[in-house]
C-alpha cells in the first residue's frame, strides 16, 4: 500500500505489534540490524505502515524457516532391537504450537482384513476416510475418549470421513473380525513422525527453541519425554530412547481363525 511515510502513532502502533519493546528478543543482533535496514528502504520509498507489517512478517518467517533443523529420533527395545511404529513428536515450550490439518483426508484402509497403516499420527482437526479393499464387510469403531465413533457394516467407501477434533490415543477395532486393531495418534503439534522399520523418524523444519520430545508406542506402558534443546546445527546427534515395550498381545488373524490365541 502507497501513501505517507510510516511515522506517527500509527507507525508507533505498527512497529509495536511486530517487534514489541526494545525489538524481537528472539533474533540476532545481524537479523535486528537486516530488518532495520528494511525498515528505513520501506520508509525511503514509502510504504504504509500496514505494507511493512506484511513485508516484516514475510521476512521473520524466512529467518524462522532459514534456521529450521531437522531433528532424528533412533529408538531401540531393551535388546537394543529397533523400535518401529512408534509415534515422536516434540512440543514447543517457548512458544504455542500452531497446527494446519491438510485439506484432504487421511486414509486408514482396511485390506486382508487388517488396517493399514497400524499406526497413523496426524494433527488435531484432520479427517480420515475408513476405505474397505477386502471382499467381506467391516464395522469400523472406537471407544476412545478423545474420538468415539462407529461406522456400520460397510463394503467400498464409509459414508464419511471421521474427525478427529481432540489430542490423544485413539484405538481402532472391527466389531467383526476381532484381530483387527490399529491407533490413530491425535496431536497438538506440527512436529511429528512415525519411525520406520531401523527405529528412525526424522523431523524436518523444527525452529531452534525448546521442546518436550515425546515417544509413544502401543506397547509402551506410558509415553516416554524429555526435555531437548533444538538449535540450527545440522550436524546435531539423533535422539535415542530405549525403550521397555511390554509383550505383544496382538491377535493374529492367521491364530484368531484358528482358534489360537497369544
Amino acid at each position: 500500500m502507497i501513501g505517507e511515510p510510516p511515522n506517527g502513532p500509527e507507525w508507533t502502533r505498527t512497529r509495536g505489534s511486530i517487534f514489541g519493546a526494545g525489538g524481537p528478543p528472539a533474533l540476532f543482533s545481524g537479523e535486528r540490524r537486516a530488518l532495520r535496514c528494511l525498515r528505513d528502504l520501506l520508509i525511503k520509498f514509502r510504504i504504509h505502515p500496514l505494507g511493512f507489517a506484511g513485508v516484516a512478517a514475510l521476512f521473520l518467517a524466512q529467518l524462522t524457516a532459514a534456521k529450521a533443523a531437522s531433528v532424528t529420533f533412533k529408538l531401540a527395545d531393551g535388546k537394543d532391537q529397533p523400535v518401529a511404529d512408534a509415534v515422536v513428536s516434540l512440543i514447543p515450550l517457548d512458544v504455542p504450537a500452531k497446527v494446519v490439518p491438510p485439506a484432504a483426508p487421511l486414509e486408514i484402509v482396511q485390506r486382508g482384513e487388517e488396517f493399514s497403516p497400524y499406526v497413523t499420527a496426524l494433527v488435531v482437526g484432520t479427517s480420515v476416510s475408513f476405505p474397505n479393499r477386502d471382499t467381506v464387510q467391516h464395522h469400523v469403531y472406537s471407544l476412545s475418549k478423545p474420538k468415539k465413533f462407529e461406522l456400520p457394516l460397510y463394503a467400498g467407501e464409509a459414508k464419511a470421513p471421521v474427525l478427529f477434533d481432540q489430542p490423544g490415543i485413539v484405538a481402532l477395532g472391527c466389531n467383526i473380525h476381532d484381530w483387527m486393531a490399529a491407533y490413530v495418534v491425535v496431536l497438538a503439534t506440527p512436529w511429528f513422525g512415525r519411525t520406520a522399520a531401523d527405529g528412525t523418524a526424522t523431523v524436518a523444519e523444527v525452529p531452534p527453541g525448546r521442546y518436550r520430545a515425546e515417544v509413544w508406542h502401543p506397547r509402551l506402558a506410558k509415553t516416554q519425554s524429555r526435555e531437548v534443546t533444538v538449535t540450527a546445527d545440522a550436524a546435531a546427534a539423533p535422539l535415542a530412547f530405549s525403550l521397555a515395550l511390554k509383550a505383544d498381545r496382538r491377535l493374529h488373524r492367521s491364530n484368531a481363525k484358528s482358534g489360537l490365541y497369544n
